[in-house]
């Protein structure tokens, strides 16, 4: 899901945003000849995701780095575990430090937090949760990759992977069925029609029509319950909106396919890592 290229594309904006026109402390201070020894630290328990990236930060300022992992993407990890090892060229590690960090924090607190929600649900349920686009600008890649990692399913990665209706659109195409059959006919086979409902009306039409999603929106679970015997796996559902730690169990247990929650993304604390030389 991350190849190489397309880390580092991200990787060298991130730097040059973070070093600019130089490291006015490092470079006047390290010479070309100095090494470092350093550790990947874990001040708290979670999940640790991003150590691909987190190793590409320091390869593009140094061939030199050499890092030793101890650990690999969805490894749990407890306070006190040192994840990798490095040694290398000093002026590389100090001038990499931060935002290798930065990465390696945010994407281990998504993959932490979503492994939350997903432990959450529960055994014997078939509910998996899933992201939404509400990701940081030009940094959705490692936050899916992270929700990827905490164990969650991932929802459309930008607007050409699949056909979400909602409420807006509906109101330009003049009804929920006109606006599926005209995006049907326009649309390639392999790609499938989500509509978003908030009423079972709404729901009985989207069977009706054919969509092959049909996400219950902001409903309660008794009616949430009532639209998946309504659907009866005529299409996939999922559900949306409020739904957090406490609610999450109970959302699986009248039956959707799918939990999608921002919240995994959004609010999910950075891991406090460290490295500590």
């Amino acid at each position: 899901m991350l190849d190489r290229f397309l880390i580092d594309k991200y990787v060298l904006s991130a730097l040059e945003e973070d070093i600019g026109f130089g490291d006015i402390t490092t470079d006047n201070l390290a010479s070309e000849e100095d090494v470092l020894d350093a550790k990947l630290n874990t001040r708290s328990d979670g999940i640790v995701c991003g150590l691909k990236v987190f190793e590409r930060v320091f390869k593009n300022l140094s061939d030199d780095v050499e890092i030793k992992f101890y650990f690999k993407d969805g490894d749990k990890i407890k306070a006190g575990d040192t994840i990798a090892e490095l040694k290398g060229s000093a002026s590389a590690i100090l001038k990499g430090e931060r935002t290798a960090l930065n990465f390696a924090q945010r994407m281990s607190g998504i993959a932490t937090e979503t492994r939350k929600y997903q432990d959450a649900i529960g055994e014997g349920l078939k509910a998996r949760i899933s992201d939404t686009r509400k990701t940081t600008p030009n940094f959705r890649v490692f936050e899916k990759y992270a929700v990827y990692v905490g164990g969650a399913c991932i929802h459309r990665f930008n607007l050409a992977d699949c056909a979400m209706i909602k409420d807006n659109h509906i109101k330009l195409a003049g009804s929920l069925t006109k606006a599926v059959e005209k995006i049907r006919k326009n649309i390639s086979h392999t790609h499938k029609i989500e509509v978003e409902c908030d009423t079972l009306e709404q729901v009985k039409e989207a069977v009706t029509c054919g969509a092959d999603i049909i996400m219950l929106d902001n409903m309660s679970c008794e009616t949430m319950q009532q639209a998946v015997e309504i659907i009866a796996g005529k299409a996939i559902t999922e559900a949306s909106g409020n739904v957090n730690l406490s609610t999450v169990h109970a959302i699986a247990e009248v039956g959707v396919d799918i939990i999608s929650s921002s919240a995994i993304v959004a609010k999910a604390p950075t891991l406090d890592l460290a490295l500590d030389m």
